[in-house]
């Protein structure tokens, strides 16, 4: 089954972008995957095909309307495919998240631009607003490049073993380890010591270690959240006091 991904753009001249090189692209040309970028201005019915107008209320900037964009979404949006709103109010675009949808059949992805949305839009429509960080970018398209890179490097058969993405950071909760190649020695500093032993309990005890180092030192929040994950009782567990 080919995974399909409709993206609902301003600007579709921006896709498939850096999707349509490297294994995003050969995955495309083999058939896992299709493409499909919906120009929201061909769903205006004036003849300026104007999608936004001024705030409600008053301030700075343009809203994107929101009769236009549920006209593109009613005739772009297969039903049962998961439509998605890149926002910076949106909830946090997270790796499990990413493997729901790439398990799916598709996703569909809303590009804002502008201040954002009519908030209408959300109450009519069943849209997942989500966000790829703490920041704001010129327009939801290279959020949707993102999310979309995420999805495709994990569709079967695009990144060969099927392990490949096992160990890599935020599929364990804790960030990745180190990596190292040859040459063995280089501006004075040696691959460790255990990396080179050939005993794999070691290294993977090694690189376990190094991996809650880091998380630790650099995501405090995944690790109060690792922990806290660790401690939980398992699913239907009673304490004796309740018993």
């Amino acid at each position: 089954m080919t995974f399909a991904a409709t993206v609902l753009t301003l600007y579709p001249e921006m896709f498939p972008g850096p999707l349509g090189v490297s294994l995003a692209g050969r995955a495309m040309a083999d058939g896992k995957w299709s493409l499909d970028a919906v120009q929201i201005r061909d769903f205006a019915t004036d003849k300026h095909r104007t999608v936004d107008d001024t705030p409600a209320g008053g301030g700075a900037g343009m809203v994107l309307r929101a009769d236009v964009l549920a006209a593109a979404i009613d005739a772009s949006v297969a039903p049962g495919i998961p439509l998605l709103a890149m926002t910076p109010r949106g909830k946090p675009l997270t790796q499990a998240r990413v493997r729901s949808l790439a398990a799916g059949p598709g996703v569909a992805i809303l590009c804002g631009r502008f201040e954002g949305f009519d908030e209408r839009l959300f109450e009519a429509r069943e849209i997942e607003p989500v966000s790829i960080g703490d920041y704001v970018l010129s327009g939801g398209e290279v959020g949707a490049l993102v999310l979309l890179d995420a999805c495709v490097r994990l569709l079967p058969g695009v990144m060969g073993a099927a392990s490949s993405g096992d160990e890599e950071s935020f599929e364990s909760g804790l960030l990745e380890y180190p990596h190292y190649t040859r040459p063995q020695m280089w501006e004075g500093r040696s691959i460790p010591e255990v990396l080179r032993s050939g005993d794999h309990a070691k290294i993977a005890a090694w690189r376990k270690s190094q991996a809650e180092i880091i998380t630790r030192s650099r995501r405090p929040d995944l690790w109060e959240r690792h922990i806290g994950a660790r401690v939980q009782p398992p699913s239907g567990a009673r304490h004796e006091e309740e018993e």
